[in-house]
């Protein structure tokens, strides 16, 4: 990374993670010279100061709440291929993205191949479920019969983890067109699973791949994102959510979403959780398209 202007000897814009993504908020990125620059207030990912980016080695810019950018920035990020992502603090929202261009369709296209072929999509569905359950029976060849096994497990694991953390839980209810009406813990479940989708969503983005084209999920335009966020329920949905109602018992005059929001930011960075995403993806779908018959955990 190049030196910030500051004049520090130690300024620097970090670059986020080894798939070439880099995080900036609450600041404004303008072109100098042909150079990005970045001035920001500050947060608690980067000092304030005047930074230079050198955009020839970022993939993808995911730009967070309180930062602005140039019509000058969108052309440049356009004619070099580097992406760029409007996001919610931490990647808890997706409210838009700058294809990444030329050079970009790899992945969108060895995901569509294998997508396409029965017994390869059939195999990624093994493997979600592998991932997901500790097992996947690789001679279940019906959809429906996995999402049934899938869904046993998972109300054993809505109870495990609530009782975990002290919370009486019932069932799982979601009105879609009250979604208030829920009790808490099912409302917490509703604001953290929008929080984790969008992440999913960030990591479907920048990885070229193509949201509609599901395995498990089939009918939703964004049916690969809940894929991959599914793949995450137990280790951050389902904690962030009942923390959340915890925390709300002790201080119940903070808005629910507000606590789960807090907590899915933090569990998200802490586990770098879109950078593991995005290597499940890679997992998933691999150069060589030939995943039949591979349904081991890593």
């Amino acid at each position: 990374m190049l030196k910030g202007r500051l004049g520090l000897e130690g300024a620097r814009i970090p670059h986020a993670d080894r798939h070439g993504l880099m995080w900036l908020g609450r600041g404004q990125l303008t072109v100098e010279d042909g150079t990005l620059r970045f001035v920001t207030a500050g947060y608690d990912q980067l000092p304030s100061g005047d930074y230079a980016v050198p955009y020839q080695m970022v993939s993808c810019f995911i730009l967070e709440p309180g930062t602005s950018v140039s019509h000058d920035v969108l052309r440049l990020l356009a004619r070099h291929g580097c992406g760029l992502l409007a996001v919610g603090e931490g990647g808890v929202r997706l409210y838009a993205s700058l294809p990444a261009g030329p050079g970009r369709s790899a992945w969108a296209r060895r995901h569509a191949r294998i997508w396409s072929d029965p017994a390869q999509r059939l195999a990624v569905v093994h493997r979600m479920y592998a991932w997901r359950l500790g097992e996947s029976d690789s001679e279940t060849t019906d959809l429906d019969t996995l999402r049934g096994i899938e869904g046993v497990r998972v109300k054993e694991s809505y109870r495990l983890i609530a009782q975990q953390h002290g919370i009486t839980w019932r069932s799982r209810k979601y009105d879609r067109s009250d979604p208030e009406a829920a009790d808490r813990p099912n409302q917490a479940l509703n604001h953290a699973s929008t929080a984790v989708k969008a992440a999913a969503m960030v990591a479907v983005a920048a990885s070229g791949t193509l949201p509609q084209l599901g395995f498990i999920h089939e009918d939703s335009g964004l049916a690969f994102g809940l894929d991959i966020a599914d793949l995450y329920r137990e280790q951050v949905t389902l904690p962030v959510a009942f923390a959340a109602v915890k925390e709300h018992a002790k201080q119940p005059d903070l808005p629910l979403e507000r606590l789960v929001r807090r907590r899915a930011v933090a569990a998200l960075r802490q586990g770098k959780i879109v950078a593991s995403m995005i290597d499940r993806i890679h997992e998933l779908l691999p150069e060589e398209a030939s995943v039949r018959g591979d349904a081991s955990c890593p």
